[in-house]
Protein backbone atom coordinates (compact mmCIF):
# COMPACT_ATOMS: atom_id res chain seq x y z
CA UNK A 1 0.00 0.00 0.00
CA UNK A 2 1.69 3.26 -1.04
CA UNK A 3 0.21 6.28 0.58
CA UNK A 4 -1.28 8.72 -2.29
CA UNK A 5 -2.56 12.27 -2.37
CA UNK A 6 -4.93 13.58 -4.73
CA UNK A 7 -3.75 15.42 -7.79
CA UNK A 8 -6.40 18.31 -7.06
CA UNK A 9 -7.76 18.55 -10.81
CA UNK A 10 -8.43 22.13 -11.62
CA UNK A 11 -11.67 23.20 -10.31
CA UNK A 12 -14.16 24.34 -13.00
CA UNK A 13 -12.87 21.23 -14.84
CA UNK A 14 -16.30 19.68 -16.59
CA UNK A 15 -17.37 16.34 -15.50
CA UNK A 16 -15.67 13.90 -17.67
CA UNK A 17 -18.24 12.07 -19.88
CA UNK A 18 -18.05 8.13 -19.05
CA UNK A 19 -20.68 4.99 -19.14
CA UNK A 20 -19.44 2.53 -17.11
CA UNK A 21 -20.93 -1.03 -15.75
CA UNK A 22 -21.76 -1.80 -12.10
CA UNK A 23 -21.02 -5.05 -10.94
CA UNK A 24 -23.45 -6.70 -11.95
CA UNK A 25 -22.93 -5.47 -15.66
CA UNK A 26 -25.53 -3.01 -15.72
CA UNK A 27 -24.34 -0.04 -17.51
CA UNK A 28 -24.90 3.89 -15.94
CA UNK A 29 -23.78 6.86 -17.79
CA UNK A 30 -22.23 9.22 -15.38
CA UNK A 31 -24.08 12.59 -16.15
CA UNK A 32 -27.55 10.96 -15.76
CA UNK A 33 -26.81 10.25 -11.83
CA UNK A 34 -26.55 13.56 -11.15
CA UNK A 35 -28.81 15.20 -8.67
CA UNK A 36 -30.08 19.03 -9.63
CA UNK A 37 -27.84 20.34 -7.22
CA UNK A 38 -24.99 18.31 -9.09
CA UNK A 39 -22.75 15.00 -8.61
CA UNK A 40 -20.39 13.51 -6.27
CA UNK A 41 -18.41 11.30 -7.67
CA UNK A 42 -15.67 8.96 -5.43
CA UNK A 43 -12.91 6.76 -6.34
CA UNK A 44 -12.67 3.61 -3.78
CA UNK A 45 -12.11 -0.41 -4.06
CA UNK A 46 -13.01 -2.82 -1.74
CA UNK A 47 -9.51 -3.42 -0.11
CA UNK A 48 -8.65 -0.27 0.36
CA UNK A 49 -8.01 0.37 4.12
CA UNK A 50 -8.57 4.17 3.98
CA UNK A 51 -12.06 2.94 1.84
CA UNK A 52 -12.99 0.23 4.45
CA UNK A 53 -12.51 3.30 7.14
CA UNK A 54 -15.08 5.15 5.61
CA UNK A 55 -17.07 2.73 4.28
CA UNK A 56 -19.81 2.46 7.23
CA UNK A 57 -21.23 6.43 6.71
CA UNK A 58 -20.69 6.10 2.86
CA UNK A 59 -24.61 4.83 1.87
CA UNK A 60 -25.47 7.29 4.93
CA UNK A 61 -24.33 10.34 2.81
CA UNK A 62 -25.46 8.87 -0.24
CA UNK A 63 -28.84 9.20 1.09
CA UNK A 64 -28.38 12.12 2.65
CA UNK A 65 -26.85 13.74 -0.54
CA UNK A 66 -29.95 12.64 -2.61
CA UNK A 67 -32.09 15.08 0.17
CA UNK A 68 -30.13 18.00 -1.42
CA UNK A 69 -30.46 17.10 -4.61
CA UNK A 70 -26.91 16.10 -5.14
CA UNK A 71 -26.12 12.81 -6.72
CA UNK A 72 -23.59 10.37 -6.11
CA UNK A 73 -21.75 7.76 -7.94
CA UNK A 74 -18.57 5.32 -6.55
CA UNK A 75 -16.04 3.97 -9.21
CA UNK A 76 -13.63 1.35 -9.00
CA UNK A 77 -10.59 1.36 -11.52
CA UNK A 78 -8.15 -0.45 -9.82
CA UNK A 79 -6.49 -3.61 -11.71
CA UNK A 80 -8.65 -6.60 -10.50
CA UNK A 81 -6.50 -9.05 -12.22
CA UNK A 82 -3.94 -8.96 -10.04
CA UNK A 83 -6.32 -7.26 -7.03
CA UNK A 84 -8.88 -10.05 -7.36
CA UNK A 85 -10.59 -8.75 -3.80
CA UNK A 86 -11.84 -5.40 -6.60
CA UNK A 87 -13.36 -7.88 -9.36
CA UNK A 88 -16.90 -6.63 -10.01
CA UNK A 89 -18.63 -9.76 -8.70
CA UNK A 90 -17.05 -8.49 -5.47
CA UNK A 91 -18.17 -5.09 -5.51
CA UNK A 92 -21.60 -6.04 -6.41
CA UNK A 93 -21.43 -8.06 -3.23
CA UNK A 94 -19.70 -4.97 -0.97
CA UNK A 95 -22.22 -2.84 -2.35
CA UNK A 96 -25.09 -5.02 -1.08
CA UNK A 97 -23.06 -5.62 2.39
CA UNK A 98 -22.61 -1.79 2.87
CA UNK A 99 -26.44 -1.23 1.71
CA UNK A 100 -24.70 1.16 -1.08
CA UNK A 101 -27.39 4.13 -1.88
CA UNK A 102 -25.81 4.64 -5.00
CA UNK A 103 -24.31 2.46 -7.69
CA UNK A 104 -20.62 1.23 -7.77
CA UNK A 105 -19.05 1.33 -11.33
CA UNK A 106 -16.13 -0.68 -12.63
CA UNK A 107 -13.81 0.91 -14.95
CA UNK A 108 -11.98 -1.37 -16.39
CA UNK A 109 -10.24 0.55 -19.16
CA UNK A 110 -8.78 2.70 -16.06
CA UNK A 111 -9.80 5.67 -18.60
CA UNK A 112 -11.97 7.19 -16.32
CA UNK A 113 -9.86 7.42 -13.61
CA UNK A 114 -6.93 9.26 -15.83
CA UNK A 115 -9.48 11.69 -17.25
CA UNK A 116 -10.35 12.66 -13.55
CA UNK A 117 -6.65 12.75 -12.48
CA UNK A 118 -7.32 10.63 -9.70
CA UNK A 119 -4.65 9.40 -8.27
CA UNK A 120 -5.96 7.02 -4.70
CA UNK A 121 -8.68 5.38 -3.31
CA UNK A 122 -10.94 7.12 -1.68
CA UNK A 123 -10.51 10.12 -3.70
CA UNK A 124 -13.54 12.45 -4.02
CA UNK A 125 -14.80 15.37 -6.66
CA UNK A 126 -17.85 17.30 -6.35
CA UNK A 127 -19.38 18.95 -9.43
CA UNK A 128 -22.18 21.71 -9.81
CA UNK A 129 -25.56 21.58 -11.40
CA UNK A 130 -23.72 22.58 -14.65
CA UNK A 131 -21.70 19.64 -14.33
CA UNK A 132 -18.60 21.50 -13.00
CA UNK A 133 -16.00 20.72 -10.59
CA UNK A 134 -16.41 22.76 -7.40
CA UNK A 135 -14.45 20.43 -4.71
CA UNK A 136 -11.90 17.60 -4.87
CA UNK A 137 -10.33 16.53 -2.02
CA UNK A 138 -10.81 14.50 1.60
CA UNK A 139 -13.78 12.84 2.75
CA UNK A 140 -12.33 14.06 6.37
CA UNK A 141 -9.50 14.63 8.63
CA UNK A 142 -10.05 10.92 9.69
CA UNK A 143 -7.83 8.34 9.00
CA UNK A 144 -7.95 4.69 9.72
CA UNK A 145 -7.48 3.86 12.85
CA UNK A 146 -7.21 8.13 13.50
CA UNK A 147 -10.70 9.45 14.64
CA UNK A 148 -14.64 8.11 13.25
CA UNK A 149 -15.13 9.07 9.72
CA UNK A 150 -17.87 12.20 9.26
CA UNK A 151 -17.64 13.30 5.98
CA UNK A 152 -17.41 16.75 7.15
CA UNK A 153 -15.09 18.14 4.25
CA UNK A 154 -17.68 16.84 2.04
CA UNK A 155 -20.60 18.20 3.51
CA UNK A 156 -19.11 21.28 3.93
CA UNK A 157 -18.41 21.36 0.03
CA UNK A 158 -22.23 20.47 -0.49
CA UNK A 159 -23.59 22.63 1.79
CA UNK A 160 -21.76 25.71 -0.17
CA UNK A 161 -22.66 24.14 -3.00
CA UNK A 162 -26.60 23.90 -2.54
CA UNK A 163 -26.59 27.57 -0.65
CA UNK A 164 -25.34 28.99 -3.71
CA UNK A 165 -21.85 30.05 -2.39
CA UNK A 166 -18.48 30.31 -4.10
CA UNK A 167 -16.71 26.56 -3.43
CA UNK A 168 -14.57 26.35 -0.46
CA UNK A 169 -11.26 28.64 -0.66
CA UNK A 170 -9.94 25.52 1.37
CA UNK A 171 -9.67 22.08 -0.24
CA UNK A 172 -6.89 19.75 1.28
CA UNK A 173 -5.99 16.60 -0.67
CA UNK A 174 -7.53 13.26 -0.09
CA UNK A 175 -4.53 10.51 1.15
CA UNK A 176 -5.57 7.12 0.86
CA UNK A 177 -4.02 3.80 -0.92
CA UNK A 178 -2.64 3.96 -4.57
CA UNK A 179 -4.80 3.21 -7.30
CA UNK A 180 -4.15 -0.40 -8.92
CA UNK A 181 -2.85 0.61 -12.44
CA UNK A 182 -2.46 -2.34 -14.83
CA UNK A 183 1.53 -2.75 -15.79
CA UNK A 184 1.93 -0.70 -18.18
CA UNK A 185 -0.95 1.48 -18.03
CA UNK A 186 0.12 4.22 -15.28
CA UNK A 187 -0.71 7.68 -15.94
CA UNK A 188 1.66 10.27 -15.99
CA UNK A 189 1.21 11.85 -12.69
CA UNK A 190 1.54 8.16 -11.27
CA UNK A 191 4.32 8.24 -8.35
CA UNK A 192 5.41 4.81 -7.24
Amino acid sequence: MARTYSTMLPLGTSLPGFTLPDGDGRPHTLADLAGNCGLLVAFICNHCPYVKHINPVLAPLGAQLAELGVGMVAVSSNDAENYPDDAPALMAQTAADQRYTFPYLYDETQDAAKAFGAACTPDFYLFDAQLKLVYRGQFDTSRPNMGAPSGQDILRAVNALVGGKPPLAEQVPSMGCNIKWKPGNEPDYFQS
